[in-house]
């Protein structure tokens, strides 16, 4: 038990979940105090031993599933042969379906039920809400429909859709609704919604059965660790922005608020611990003359921590706008730890937002607006980093002081345009400092029409910035 922790750890810290020595120990410590029978118990004991965020734990019960997951298939789930703990659907073995079976074509591919006799004990598992029967449904329509073959590296997510498209779950679920729907309940829409909302809740327990029984079998062939390779998916704040599905944008959208909460509470501890000012030579003289200078008393100046301005010109066209979004939504949920924040974007015109954020309680809102709000298309609507930065130097460059820091937020990607290196070098000499976050692979730098080579030398540092956890070190440091 205690080497499949140490895996079960390690995978967790592979897929940035961070585990300390002690939260281990501690993790060890739980498994000998409570029955290890019971796999309910034994996850809740380690995701509260192990698991600090709450955003961790969807990471964390996929590895579970797969580093405790029951050895042996359920002795019920299927009285033929090869359904048991140590054999897959094998093509090859006598007996066995044909090809056609294994794409859920033929005949049984191992189960001892046809496709009638496998839909009618579904149905009566669905209904009767029996997990058993429910469990010996999934292991069978698993054995018939997956076509399982050992040591093929296929992730589990194809098995997943090979079983499912044979069980026709869309005609499964109007059954059930219908059913639900003939037991009575409150006439109208409101019964409609409820038997609709049973229906599909049987359904997606069966989804989880056949995902449960697929992902055993694939532990007993390939072994946790591979599979959990295989499987593993990043956490929110390491999803690539740029290259985010919708499903990982909502789910970095639900991050960015928290994460906004945290760092502007790291940052305002880290501003109240900076109680001491430079030497002041004077005090520290007159206080260590009664002892000669030794021991030598110093004596500091009063701390006045400067917060500093933070002037961001983002990029939001195509692909690259929605990382501008989420750093402009960062920067200002954590405003009150600068002095000042200014924001402008462009394309290939540019135009100051900073307006859209004042009186605004979410940063959310006023990133929404810039789209429909901002002016920032002046020729072709194509990016022009050029002509954008030498706009912003005629406008505003007068206005930027030793106080200020300079975030460019983009790809550089010019369009073949001018890029005017001369400019952002002005821009970089007039300001504290000029920090450019680049949120495409440091691989595809100065690529194609990419001219991030020509305003490096200005710049104090040029960043690789794809996630949020980049942004987050990024802007924890700025501050």
């Amino acid at each position: 038990m205690r080497r499949v922790l140490g895996e079960f750890v390690g995978e967790l810290r592979e897929a940035g979940i961070p585990v300390s020595l002690s939260e281990h120990v501690d993790a060890a410590r739980c498994i000998g105090l409570i029955d290890l029978g019971d796999r309910e118990l034994l996850r809740c004991a380690l995701a509260a031993t192990l698991v600090k965020d709450g955003d961790h734990l969807e990471a964390f019960h996929r590895a579970f599933d797969i580093f405790f997951s029951p050895r042996s298939v359920d002795p019920g789930a299927s009285s033929a042969p090869g359904a048991g703990a140590d054999t897959d659907t094998d093509t090859d073995a006598p007996g066995a379906a044909g090809p056609g079976a294994s794409r859920g074509e033929g005949g049984g591919a191992g189960s001892s039920l046809s496709a009638e006799e496998l839909a009618s004990l579904l149905w009566r598992a669905l209904r009767d809400g029996d997990p058993t029967l429910l469990r010996r449904g999934a292991a069978d329509a698993v054995t018939r429909y997956a076509g399982i073959e050992p040591g093929r590296p296929v992730g589990g997510t194809y098995y997943l859709y090979r079983t499912l498209r044979n069980l026709e779950l869309e005609a499964l679920e109007e059954r059930l609704a219908q059913w639900g729907r003939d037991r009575g309940g409150p006439p109208g829409a409101l019964g409609e919604r409820l038997a609709r909302d049973d229906a599909r809740s049987r359904i997606t327990r069966l989804r989880e059965a056949v995902e449960r029984e697929i992902r055993q079998r694939l532990v007993e062939d390939r072994g946790a660790p591979t599979l959990a390779r295989s499987v593993r998916r990043p956490l929110p704040e390491d999803v690539d922005v740029m290259h985010a599905n919708r499903e990982e944008m909502a789910q970095l959208q639900r991050a960015l608020r928290p994460l906004s909460r945290k760092l502007a509470t790291r940052l305002a501890r880290r501003r109240r611990r900076r109680h001491r000012g430079p030497v002041d030579l004077r005090r520290t003289v007159a206080r260590s003359l009664s002892t000669g200078g030794v021991p030598l008393d110093l004596r500091f100046k009063p701390p006045r921590p400067a917060k500093p301005e933070i002037i961001v010109i983002a990029d939001i066209s195509g692909s690259v706008a929605s990382f501008a979004r989420f750093t402009l939504h960062l920067v200002h949920a954590i405003s009150s730890q600068f002095s000042t924040v200014r924001s402008f974007v462009f394309v290939d015109g540019l135009d100051e937002v900073t307006r859209l954020f004042e009186g605004v309680d979410d940063p959310a809102d006023a990133v929404a607006r810039i789209n429909a709000d901002a002016d920032v298309i002046a020729v072709d609507g194509h990016s022009d980093y050029g002509r954008a930065l030498s706009t912003f130097h005629d406008r505003y460059a007068r206005e930027v002081t030793r106080r200020a820091t300079i975030l460019i937020l983009g790809d550089a990607r010019n369009n073949y345009h001018q890029a005017r290196p001369e400019v952002l070098a002005d821009l970089a000499s007039r300001a504290r400092s000029l920090y450019w976050l680049n949120p495409e692979p440091r691989a595809y730098w100065d690529s194609g029409d990419s001219v991030i080579a020509q305003y490096a030398p200005s710049c104090t540092a040029v960043i690789e910035c794809r996630t949020l956890r980049q942004l987050e070190a990024f802007v924890g440091e700025l501050a």
